[in-house]
């Protein structure tokens, strides 16, 4: 890439950089958009336009850091998801469409009355702020237990101005925290638990997939096949759900038929799995059944 080349130029070549990725394209037009603060329609109109020298390397280290493997996200600094563009840092996963099932699925079981909600490992905050954007009356506590991503999430509550949304420092592993408030009329405890856990097996070769090679492992990785994480929630919500509350889990593709033997042992009923995007296997429900006590 040469001093004083044109848009088109410089998309042509990055395209042949990428080109080991599926997604060339389109990554290199969201590259040079970021950079030259344009949409890719506004790219397209200006394709005999030259770049600045400044912006000509800012795009070159850019390109340089996605053909290495960088997530997309990372290098822009956001990822659409939901309705919304979340910010998105090295020490958050990035936010994919296939989780929007889990929100999908948490508004099916979510009142839009009064009720309390609780999200796992919130990461970036996507999950909670989805189902707070859409049920304005929940009362929503996201936990995290990285400092760095708790951060992250209360900047993308705050920028989309979610205040019923609580965010807290926490870990699955320790007890679960309770609801804070009461709400009348409704039982004891939360409505809704929701969570994106760890999943993948350490050493599985799905760690070294582009884009998922350069996120925080300790956000991806669970011991005991990947469903230790999923064990421990699993085993810990009844002490906190209502009666007849929900907890929806996000896994793996082969892992439903192991969360749903798990639920169904930990003693929730009306169990169910439903498929992502790809028809796979993706999230898990279950309700606290009448006989289990908290």
């Amino acid at each position: 890439m040469g001093e004083g080349q044109t848009v088109q130029t410089l998309l042509a070549e990055a395209r042949m950089q990428l080109g080991h990725l599926p997604s060339a394209r389109l990554d290199a037009e969201l590259l040079l958009g970021e950079v030259l603060r344009q949409s890719r329609a506004g790219l397209f109109c200006r394709q005999d336009a030259q770049v600045a020298a400044a912006d000509e390397a800012r795009f070159r280290a850019l390109v340089d850091a996605r053909s290495r493997g960088a997530p997309l996200a990372y290098l822009r600094g956001r990822q659409e998801f939901w309705s919304f563009e979340l910010e998105v840092t090295p020490a958050v996963l990035v936010p994919r469409a296939d989780t929007e099932i889990l929100v999908e699925t948490a508004l099916e079981h979510c009142p839009a009355t009064a009720c309390h909600v609780l999200d796992l490992g919130t990461g970036s905050g996507a999950i909670a702020l989805a189902i707070a954007s859409e049920r304005p009356h929940a009362s929503i506590m996201a936990v995290e237990r990285s400092p760095a991503a708790l951060a992250v999430a209360v900047r993308n509550r705050d920028r989309l101005g979610l205040q019923h949304v609580e965010c807290v420092a926490g870990d699955w592993h320790a007890e679960l925290p309770r609801v804070r408030g009461a709400i009348v009329g409704e039982p004891a405890g939360y409505t809704l638990i929701v969570a994106n856990p760890p999943y993948i097996a350490p050493g599985d070769p799905a760690l070294a997939a582009p884009g998922v090679s350069g996120e925080p492992k300790d956000a991806l990785v669970a011991a005991n096949e990947g469903l230790a994480d999923l064990d421990a929630i699993i085993n810990k919500a009844p002490a906190v759900l209502a009666a007849g509350g929900w907890l929806i889990l996000e896994h793996g593709a082969t892992q439903g038929s192991a969360v749903r033997e798990r639920l169904r042992a930990a003693g929730f009923d009306a169990v169910e799995t439903r498929c992502d995007l790809a028809g796979l296997e993706r999230v898990s429900l279950g309700r606290k059944g009448a006989d289990v006590h908290g």
